[in-house]
């Protein structure tokens, strides 16, 4: 696959997250941590000018990862940490942590996110982050719309309330003088 570096407009595209990606990956390390049942923290780091963010389930301090997985120390003073950090505090010290993965951005449209393993090997490669995270987080569209119909229901359903009250009432009226509508007729 040939991959084309992103245009420039005269100016390097900056390797950065964008607000967007930042909130999305924040969301995906709380899903996480309630997924796992432990707290997973993510780190946002640059190198080469180029910015990454770390993934890595927090352990607890006894405890000790298998010799299969990477041990990595995320947190601490001046880290910036997304999400809401798995419950766990934050501190100047950083937390031991089992590394899970990391995604890092790169200057090529087709594989603007690429997404590493333990060893620093590239796992996969696309240009939306989206497609890279374990989860969908994308909050959908028709949330307003839905949010007026149901307001719009609610006044039907007031609506209807008032006008069957208003039946009941003139029935109830119409019962105390002993007059009903459509009495059947008898004939002699």
């Amino acid at each position: 696959m040939t991959s084309t570096p992103l245009p420039t407009d005269n100016e390097p595209t900056p390797l950065m997250f964008s607000a967007q990606d930042l909130i999305l990956l924040g969301k995906t390390a709380d899903s996480l941590s309630a997924y796992l049942g432990a707290a997973v923290l993510a780190e946002v780091g640059e190198s080469e000018g180029a910015e990454w963010v770390i993934f890595g389930q927090a352990l607890a301090t006894d405890e000790t990862p298998d010799e299969d997985f990477l041990r990595v120390q995320l947190g601490g003073k001046d880290a910036r940490l997304l999400g809401g950090t798995g419950g766990v505090e934050v501190q100047d010290q950083p937390y031991d942590c089992s590394y899970l993965w990391s995604i890092q951005i790169t200057e090529y449209d087709d594989e603007r996110y690429v997404k590493l393993d333990s060893t620093g090997e590239v796992i996969d490669a696309s240009p939306t982050l989206e497609a890279l995270l374990p989860f969908s987080i994308v909050e959908p569209e028709f949330v307003e719309d839905e949010l007026e119909n149901e307001a719009k229901d609610e006044t039907q359903s007031d609506e209807s309330e008032t006008h069957l009250t208003d039946l009941e009432d003139e029935f109830s009226k119409q019962e105390s003088s002993n007059t009903f509508i459509n009495k059947p007729q008898t004939r002699h």
